[in-house]
């Protein structure tokens, strides 16, 4: 929008001429500080405790939805879940401080989701000592986490497949908990795999690699193996999925949507693999 043309002084009948223009404001350096007391807006103490990584929840909440579907819901998965979602805000806390070097910083939300987590795991453990028996795979995929975060390299496709490995192992975990063999939740977990993985390579040819050719044929090649894959082993319900999110990533990808658009179309996908994971092997 263009500026508005200036008015001559006096222009309007009865009207006093414009005053002289005031001072300008000073610099926000040299500025009074607020006082120590001073009450922080809401936003902003909600943002210290709450990660701005909306999508980190898809990925968190997908595996353990879609198994617990499978296997029924038992007691210990609820303090399971409360665990989980606190151990994930601890660690990005805790590489956040491996990342800035600043475990000070951050020291509140570690020893709030830290003690979380411990309480809410305790009686999992005690219901169901199994699940100990994946404590040294997750170990490990942290420590990929860790490795990127000292070298501020989180982006990185390696450590974003790493977290992915991380969510996809709750279903194996929640089948211990329900007294069930991994081995019968295989094709759960590779059909959540598979989506998240595709949405790793889709959603950097969104934002992140968008200009990338590199990036749009691995998404495309793999989201085309993804549905070759469900069409021989998952199902007809299942392969429409993968053929809807197949077409996502051809058509898609070069134009101009906003992160949120970007969110709510992942969203819909989230919710219709979970949908028909739930209906072909519950």
């Amino acid at each position: 929008m263009s500026a508005p043309l200036p008015r001559p002084a006096g222009d309007v009948v009865g009207r006093p001429a414009a005053s002289p223009a005031r001072p300008a404001p000073p610099p926000a350096a040299a500025r009074p500080a607020p006082p120590p007391g001073a009450a922080r807006p809401a936003r902003s103490r909600r943002h210290r405790f709450l990660p701005p990584q909306h999508g980190a929840w898809a990925m968190l909440l997908l595996p353990y939805a879609a198994a617990v579907c499978v296997t029924g819901l038992r007691w210990p998965d609820l303090p399971l879940l409360g665990a989980w979602l606190a151990g994930y805000l601890f660690s990005y806390y805790a590489l956040l401080a491996v990342k800035t070097g600043r475990t000070d910083r951050v020291r509140p939300q570690l020893l709030a989701y830290g003690g979380a987590a411990a309480l809410l795991a305790a009686p999992v453990l005690l219901a169901r000592p199994a699940v100990l028996g994946y404590a040294p795979l997750y170990a490990l995929l942290v420590a990929v986490n860790v490795w990127y975060a000292r070298r501020r390299r989180e982006r990185a496709l390696a450590n974003d497949l790493a977290s992915v490995a991380q969510s996809v192992l709750m279903v194996f975990v929640l089948a211990t908990v329900a007294g069930v063999s991994p081995a019968a939740l295989t094709g759960v977990a590779g059909a959540v795999a598979a989506y998240l993985v595709g949405t790793v390579l889709y959603v950097k040819t969104m934002i992140r690699e968008r200009g990338s050719a590199g990036y749009r044929w691995a998404s495309l090649a793999y989201h085309l193996a993804a549905l070759l894959v469900a069409v021989v082993w998952w199902g007809l319900a299942v392969a429409v999925v993968f053929a809807l999110l197949l077409l996502r990533a051809a058509v898609l990808p070069g134009r101009r949507l906003t992160p949120v658009r970007v969110g709510m179309i992942e969203l819909v996908g989230c919710l219709s693999v979970l949908a028909v994971v739930v209906g072909h092997w519950a």
